[in-house]
């Protein structure tokens, strides 16, 4: 049995998994597992694939960084599906591990991928500290369902609040990291980042935000201290 696996590193590369779904399907792939998720994370999908396949079939990716990350990855693969008696192969290079020389290929190719990878890496970090120097590095965009319901909840976010979410709990709630919080509120509300006053932490928790009572309160402990110094 011919048995499919595709895979991109993010929910915006819908074509290019159509693509890699279309290629196994001409190349006769009867079952095809796919998932949109970086090879950083757990790939749920590529482990039942792997699961699934008996002795006698084919595991067939189009290339081999869909496959696996590192030079590592790649081999504890290739030996668990040699365990299972699952031929490999990669359509890019037309190789497969039924051979010793396609075997040896798809390490030496891999470790060229592991390579370039770590390479790109390099210059993307260069890159980044670079923007970040001259001011201009925003970071990587939220989907735009993500950010809408961030946005949302840093509306509702009151630091004066014991009824508000902690900046903490909306990055739980979110999904995304704190520092993206506080980014989203020093973008959208930054008033909210400011440190209260004494007094306008009084006037809130004490006189429940009444600047005239606080006023009044003030002007009374006043008039009671002159007093008392008039007496003495």
């Amino acid at each position: 049995m011919l048995v499919g696996y595709a895979r991109t590193s993010t929910l915006h590369q819908h074509a290019g998994l159509i693509e890699q779904i279309n290629r196994l399907k001409r190349e006769g792939c009867e079952k095809i597992y796919s998932e949109q998720v970086s090879s950083a994370y757990q790939r749920d999908e590529l482990k039942k694939a792997i699961e699934f396949v008996r002795a006698g079939d084919v595991f067939i990716v189009t290339k081999i960084d869909r496959l696996a990350r590192t030079v590592a990855n790649l081999l504890e693969i290739i030996n668990h599906l040699e365990e299972k008696g699952v031929q490999l192969k990669i359509l890019d290079f037309g190789l497969d591990t039924k051979t010793a020389t396609g075997k040896m290929m798809l390490q030496v190719i891999g470790a060229v991928a592991e390579f370039e990878r770590e390479m790109m890496l390099e210059r993307q970090k260069a890159g980044i500290e670079k923007a970040k120097a001259e001011g201009k590095f925003k970071g990587r965009a939220l989907p735009s369902a993500k950010a809408k319901k961030l946005e949302i909840e840093i509306k509702r976010y009151d630091p004066n609040s014991e009824d508000s979410l902690t900046i903490k709990e909306i990055a739980q709630f979110c999904e995304v990291s704190v520092p993206t919080v506080y980014n989203k509120i020093r973008e959208i509300a930054p008033e909210k980042l400011k440190k209260k006053t004494k007094k306008e932490v009084i006037i809130k928790k004490v006189f429940g935000g009444n600047v005239r009572k606080y006023e009044e309160f003030q002007l009374y402990n006043k008039m009671k201290r002159f007093q008392w110094v008039k007496e003495t």
